[in-house]
């Protein structure tokens, strides 16, 4: 059943049709695409934030390995905090359409663990990106960035992604690090409360890269929070 979504911007196709002579515009407006997208959490133990959606101009970028985290990026990695980012998808003109998922897309197997949702784009935005914070890291996070959109009705793509490190925080493992909801998530016990602000203290002011996964610090568990293999599993097929 496709879940329902916030939207937050949709640039609407152009469909004026007439002058200030009352004269028709030849021109068609380009055909508005829908796409049916689900967000399979394939870990046991690392719960997903809510995703944040657009589709998009090929101009844009959501995040890049090898570069610095946007600020926006970071608030998701660090914090869980989606709305900077909505915000500034929002007001992108690059942007066709974008949104944010109505829940978090679980751990551990299970309907929980995937989130479906429609969203949709018109020539020239062509691509579809996405973020999503690994709840119980300090500074972990999964997405797409700048996925090509299927072109034909009918047609799938489905892509297997792996986990990035925002490179803004250091991996501490410690649940007074990490935002409070990963305590309650995965049913674990812990004097700490967390924090969902980010500490200076704790700033790396490296860039994104591929994440080494839980290595079991102060509190996460390799076997409980971690994971060997991609983190997620994503299918775009084009449905109108």
């Amino acid at each position: 059943m496709i879940g329902k979504i916030r939207k937050l911007n949709t640039i609407t196709a152009a469909v004026a049709l007439m002058s200030s002579f009352g004269v028709m515009n030849s021109h068609a407006a380009p055909a508005i695409k829908t796409y049916n997208v689900t967000i399979n959490n394939l870990t046991s133990g690392q719960p997903f934030t809510p995703p944040v959606v657009a589709t998009h101009r090929r101009p844009l970028d959501v995040f890049e390995v090898g570069e610095p985290a946007s600020v926006e990026v970071q608030e998701i990695a660090e914090n869980g905090n989606v709305t900077p980012l909505a915000e500034a998808l929002a007001a992108d003109k690059h942007v066709f359409e974008s949104m944010v998922g109505e829940r978090p897309i679980f751990h551990g197997g299970g309907s929980g663990a995937t989130l479906e949702f429609e969203i949709h784009a018109s020539p020239p935005a062509k691509y579809l990106s996405f973020v999503s914070m690994l709840i119980c890291t300090n500074d972990g996070f999964t997405g797409l960035d700048a996925q090509r959109l299927p072109k034909k009705v009918g047609d799938s793509v489905t892509v297997s992604i792996g986990a990035y490190d925002a490179g803004t925080e250091m991996n501490t493992e410690d649940f007074a690090d990490i935002v409070p909801p990963c305590q309650a998530l995965v049913g674990e016990m812990s004097d700490d409360l967390g924090t969902g602000t980010s500490d200076p203290t704790l700033a790396e002011g490296g860039v994104i890269n591929s994440h080494l996964g839980i290595l079991g610090g102060v509190d996460l568990v390799p076997a409980v929070h971690g994971w060997t293999d991609s983190v997620a599993k994503v299918v775009i097929t084009r449905t109108d």
